[in-house]
């Protein structure tokens, strides 16, 4: 049987290279970001049989469109990935960051919602019908471990995103669904590479969508890639609140205005 994956935020980074891998694998695709150009661009690569939707992940009506189109021409998908997300720097004491806050909200945590919403259903219904796989893929980020300086929005998205993931897999556990968080450290994506600091372990892109696909297959509830990342996150979940703001108050930070 064909794996069908339906894949948000796919027209660079994470999803460019999840897409690239599953691709790989014979399955079928539906591609989703804003830039229409990319999108087809990826398509043609991959042999321009895949679904390609030019949408925003925060527009809800617009991800229902597509979950439509995707599953009356193809059938509820295998696995959906929210990997749509944007990143900037943002500080609170200026008012004009707060549009930004909202854009990241909306993007990283409703729009996350918003991709998993209208496939649901479809995927209940097939609950029963001996699949192996059925998932539902978040992507999250070390940076909603802890709260980091000068990444308020970010870091509260994605401390969002895991929880809100939580929440999805117990509503989901019943049914046979399984709800896959992962918390991605440093890898070589676009919205890394505007980073004006040293990012520990950072990994390739390509290596990191195998690895990726690996913790999908097997299901498993939570993982943070790479897995040093994941021992210095528990370390720092650790650490007291006066020994965490003496380390990190003064640790290198996003710029600001630079949404990515």
């Amino acid at each position: 049987m064909t794996l069908k994956v339906f894949i948000t935020g796919a027209s660079s980074g994470i999803g460019e290279a999840l897409a690239v891998y599953y691709a790989a694998q014979g399955a079928t695709l539906g591609l989703a970001a804003r830039r229409s150009e990319f999108l087809e661009a990826l398509n043609q690569r991959l042999g321009g049989q895949h679904a390609c939707y030019a949408l925003d992940v925060s527009d809800a009506p617009a991800l229902h469109a597509a979950a439509t189109d995707f599953i009356t021409r193809f059938g509820a998908p295998d696995i959906i990935i929210a990997n749509a997300g944007v990143s900037a720097g943002t500080l609170t004491e200026f008012e004009e960051d707060l549009e930004v806050f909202r854009r990241v909200m909306d993007t990283n945590v409703f729009g996350m919602a918003a991709t998993f919403a209208p496939f649901i259903p479809a995927m209940k219904a097939g609950a029963g019908d001996g699949r192996k796989m059925q998932r539902l893929v978040g992507i999250a980020s070390v940076a909603g471990i802890r709260g980091l300086p000068g990444a308020e929005a970010y870091s509260a998205s994605k401390a969002a995103a895991i929880a809100y993931l939580e929440s999805l897999r117990l509503e989901m556990r019943p049914y046979g669904i399984k709800v896959v968080t992962i918390a991605p450290g440093y890898i070589e994506t676009p919205m890394t590479e505007i980073n004006p600091y040293k990012m520990p372990f950072l990994l390739p892109v390509d290596q990191a969508a195998s690895r990726f696909a690996a913790v999908i297959a097997r299901g498993t509830s939570y993982a943070v890639i790479p897995w040093p990342m994941g021992v210095v996150a528990k370390i720092l979940r650790a650490l007291p609140n006066w020994l965490y703001d003496r380390l990190f108050t003064s640790a290198p930070r996003k710029p600001r205005g630079l949404l990515k």
